[in-house]
C-alpha cells in the first residue's frame, strides 16, 4: 500500500485546513468542509482509522486549539498524536515520539508556521533507537 497523508478538521481549523490543502496537493481531505459547527471527536476518529490501516500513513488533525483533538486521536490504540505550535515541536514529535498525527491549533498557528510544521512533519524520519524503547512503554 502507498503512504497517504490524511487531513481532518473541525469547523475551528476548517480555514487552515483549506489552506493546507491548497498547498500540499498530495492530502486526503476527510473533511469537515465548511465552518458549520461539528463534533471534533467525529473527524479524529475518522482519521485515526483511515491512519492505522498502513503503518507508514500520516495524519494532520485541526481544531481551535489542537487540544480536543489530540485527546480524541490518542485515545485510539496505536495513534500518537502530537499538538505543535512550532517547526522545532513537529521535527521533535517525529524523531523522539514517532508521531503517526500531527495536530495544529487553528486558531493559534498562522498560515506559514503551519506550512513549515507540515513540511517537517512529512519529511522527517524517526530516530528509534532510545526513542523506540520508551514508545514501547506507551
Amino acid at each position: 500500500m502507498d503512504k497517504k497523508l490524511y487531513i481532518a478538521s473541525d469547523h475551528a481549523g476548517f480555514a487552515l485546513k483549506s489552506k493546507l490543502c491548497d498547498r500540499f496537493k498530495s492530502l486526503v481531505d476527510l473533511g469537515t468542509n465548511s465552518e458549520e459547527s461539528v463534533d471534533y471527536p467525529d473527524f479524529a476518529y475518522k482519521l485515526t482509522n483511515e491512519v492505522l490501516k498502513d503503518n507508514s500513513n500520516l495524519g494532520i488533525l485541526i481544531c481551535g486549539t489542537g487540544v480536543g483533538m489530540s485527546m480524541a486521536a490518542n485515545r485510539v490504540k496505536g495513534i500518537r498524536a502530537g499538538l505543535v505550535s512550532n517547526n522545532e515541536i513537529a521535527r521533535l514529535i517525529r524523531q523522539h515520539n514517532n508521531a503517526n498525527v500531527l495536530v495544529l491549533p487553528g486558531r493559534f498557528m498562522d498560515e506559514e508556521e503551519a506550512i513549515k510544521s507540515v513540511k517537517t512533519f512529512i519529511e522527517t524520519e524517526f530516530e528509534a533507537g532510545r526513542h523506540q524503547a520508551r514508545i514501547n512503554k506507551i
